[in-house]
């Protein structure tokens, strides 16, 4: 009996948007502990495109032909060996660690997934992992306190929106870095807008006065505007820029300190609740998964991108 297939995401080697394709491949099996889902949405992240160009290498190796993917939202179709709690037809959300969920069906570890709760749309669920998680981390690492004031750079992007809204959650000033499109957002967020560039290190000042901690989505220096504002190395956080964490001994946290399903499902219930949004930037189709990371790579969205097979 020949093997069931479905189509996904592949690249055969590093490079630019045109190497990603669409392959029809084998449909995984579940094994012990794993359950077999039909993808309805999954969320593309800057960290994949990162993967794809070979500029993480050296920390993360892919191996090719190689898939894509963290995070998923979609349907049981399948439970392996051993697995409770989980059966054909439950909805659910999690993540991948195999690049893997850029794909019509995925398999994961049952451990990974949640179910999903109605109130919480697909592609929202499909966008908690990765974003939510980092976010989540990166406001844990710098130790958010009510009263504090936070500036966050990169404050409308995919991680920024959710970190943004995490922060007037935990009782801060925000003020977050974002183009003029995107301030009416960021007031309607709680947060005050500013837009960066030249001076923006002024306009900071003159709207916060004393910055408490520093977070830093976007890189291209702005490690440097934290520590010209006077914020302390144990206070800035940056996700991206690796060089001024090595120059500084400021902190790298986002996605590895948070990526657990309790802080997934602690994430899923501010959302369920109307305490946290999600912004969702666009949707595309499979097959027009190079236009999803065009998008992306412009570092212009607003919110998540989400494939949907």
């Amino acid at each position: 009996m020949a093997a069931e297939t479905m189509r996904a995401v592949r690249f055969d080697g590093y490079g630019g948007i045109e190497v990603l394709r669409v392959a029809e491949v084998e449909r995984p099996v579940p094994g012990p502990g794993q359950v077999l889902v039909k993808v309805v949405a999954a969320a593309i992240n800057p960290g994949e495109a990162a993967i794809r160009l070979g500029v993480l290498h050296d920390r993360w190796p892919a191996t090719f032909p190689s898939g894509q993917g963290s995070d998923l939202a979609g349907v049981v179709l399948e439970v392996g060996d051993g697995v409770e709690g989980f059966a054909a037809g439950d909805e659910v959300f999690g993540f991948t660690d195999n690049r893997a969920s850029h794909a019509e069906y995925v398999v994961t570890e049952a451990a990974d997934l949640l179910r999903r709760p109605p109130e919480v749309p697909w592609e929202q669920a499909a966008s908690l992992h990765v974003a939510g998680t980092t976010a989540y981390g990166e406001i844990r690492a710098v130790g958010l306190r009510p009263g504090d004031t936070v500036v966050i750079a990169g404050a409308a992007g995919g991680v920024g929106t959710i970190a943004t809204q995490l922060a007037v959650n935990a009782g801060a000033t925000v003020i977050g870095l974002a183009s003029e499109p995107n301030h009416q957002w960021l007031r309607e967020h709680g947060a005050v807008p500013i837009a960066y560039g030249e001076g923006v290190a002024e306009r900071i000042k003159a709207a916060a006065g004393h910055v408490d901690a520093f977070i830093d989505n976007f890189g291209g220096g702005y490690v440097d505007l934290a520590l010209e504002l006077g914020v302390s190395v144990e206070r800035i956080n940056t996700i991206i820029d690796l060089a001024a964490v090595e120059r500084h001994g400021v902190k790298f946290e986002g996605n590895a300190a948070g990526a657990t399903v309790e802080v997934l499902a602690e994430l899923a219930e501010l959302v369920r609740t109307g305490r946290l949004e999600v912004p969702i930037a666009a949707t595309y189709p499979l097959d027009r998964v190079q236009d999803a990371f065009r998008e992306l790579e412009k570092r212009h969205t607003r919110g998540k991108i989400v494939l949907k097979p």
